[in-house]
């Protein structure tokens, strides 16, 4: 089922049954991450989003090492292994936008090479049979403060012009689209500014003829990002009522660790977005194991803290007060912090592989990797209970076996 099918499908829900749903994205930024999303997914019928950055699955690879090709078909064995149903699982991109992969700001590619190297990867996702593009052209590198809404509104439909027409070329099935007015980084929204960001919209979409990629989600600064764990109900609930109209409705990012989840699905969150949180836990499933091995010791939590170092990949999450210090000058507790947030762009470097797997051969769990997945799946879990999942799949005609 297309995701605008399941989007309007949950308003009808709300709106006539009273039945409040707030769909999973799971960023998929490991191996065991997705292995576990797909694993809670076919244990509670429900679908599952994966939401994949450009930093994580790209045409180099990413950081995962996964081609968009390439992630599709772990989500497929997965899928099997699992007994998932594969229709309800939905491969996404994650902010596609101008300098939202690392390297284009590393390389400082102008804007007219950043554009198009999105539109190279947008057609690459195409291809691997993506469901959700999230259309992002909100950062503008070679300017100060937040970009104008009509240059964002402009981009956004160029993007979603390109993204349509090459579907239309690989003869693909309509697909769903999320868009937003700002980079989310832990505000509230402007309800003036995203109301005129959507009449924006939805003139051009009109304009140009592209009504049929009209938004599903819409990404709105809801409270939380990564160092805020505090969902702003009031705000959310507004949202809904701004948003319903059109048949969409709000995606959450940085939903990591949120303090109030349950109030996702009461007040009429459509979908939200959880990473970090999944690569903590993965982190820490893998502390556990360090506590218990066997000697020889495989060193992991050296092996991995000097790949984090190495990368450099850490500094873009140094707080103000912390720039120009280095890893090993920052307080035990923010480097620990920094070590476990950034884990996920070094588990496929081979020190960090080999050391793991060393881990694993000094364990005296049967299975230490299965351990490590499902110490993930219960996180997952927390979410898929509180965003009333469990078995959702029967509200879109799917019953369990």
């Amino acid at each position: 089922m297309n995701l605008k099918t399941i989007i309007e499908r949950v308003i009808h829900l709300r709106e006539h049954q009273g039945v409040q749903l707030t769909l999973l994205a799971a960023c998929p930024n490991s191996d065991a991450v997705l292995e576990a999303a797909v694993q809670a997914a076919a244990r509670h019928h429900t679908p599952m989003l994966f939401a994949a950055t450009l930093n994580q699955v790209d045409r180099d690879g990413g950081y995962t090492g996964w081609t968009p090709a390439h992630f599709v078909r772990k989500l497929d064995a997965y899928a099997a292994k699992y007994g998932a149903r594969r229709e309800w699982l939905y491969p996404c991109l994650d902010h596609g936008g101008p300098w939202l992969k690392d390297a284009h700001t590393r390389d400082q590619l102008s804007f007219e090479q950043t554009f198009a190297e999105v539109k190279r990867s947008i057609t690459a996702v195409l291809e691997a049979g993506y469901r959700l593009l999230h259309i992002d052209p909100t950062v503008d590198r070679t300017v100060e403060g937040p970009l104008p809404i009509q240059v964002v509104v402009e981009r956004s439909l160029d993007l979603m012009a390109y993204a349509e027409a090459e579907r239309v070329r690989l003869q693909l099935p309509p697909i769903a689209y999320e868009v937003g007015t700002e980079e989310v980084h832990g505000g509230l929204v402007n309800l003036d500014n995203f109301t005129e960001f959507l009449r924006l919209l939805y003139a051009g979409l009109a304009e140009r003829q592209l009504m049929q990629a009209a938004p599903t989600f819409i990404v709105a600064q809801v409270g939380t990002d990564l160092h805020t764990t505090t969902f702003d109900a009031e705000t959310a609930t507004a949202l809904y009522q701004i948003v319903k109209p059109y048949q969409a409705l709000i995606k959450g990012h940085y939903t990591d660790w949120v303090e109030n989840p349950a109030d996702y699905p009461r007040t009429g969150m459509g979908a939200a977005n959880v990473g970090p949180e999944f690569t903590a836990d993965e982190y820490d499933a893998l502390v556990n194991l360090t506590q218990h091995e066997n000697p020889p010791s495989s060193h992991f939590l050296e092996n991995l803290t000097e790949a984090v170092h190495k990368s450099n990949r850490w500094q873009k999450w140094l707080q103000p007060d912390e720039r120009g210090m280095a890893l090993n000058d920052l307080s035990p507790e923010r480097r620990t912090w920094i070590v476990k947030t950034c884990a996920r762009y070094v588990w496929t470097v081979p020190q960090v592989v080999t050391a793991r797997q060393q881990l694993y051969q000094n364990s005296a769990l049967p299975d230490p990797h299965q351990f490590v997945v499902n110490w993930i799946t219960a996180s997952i879990e927390r979410y898929i209970h509180a965003f009333n999942l469990s078995n959702a799949l029967t509200y879109f005609g799917d019953d369990p076996p």
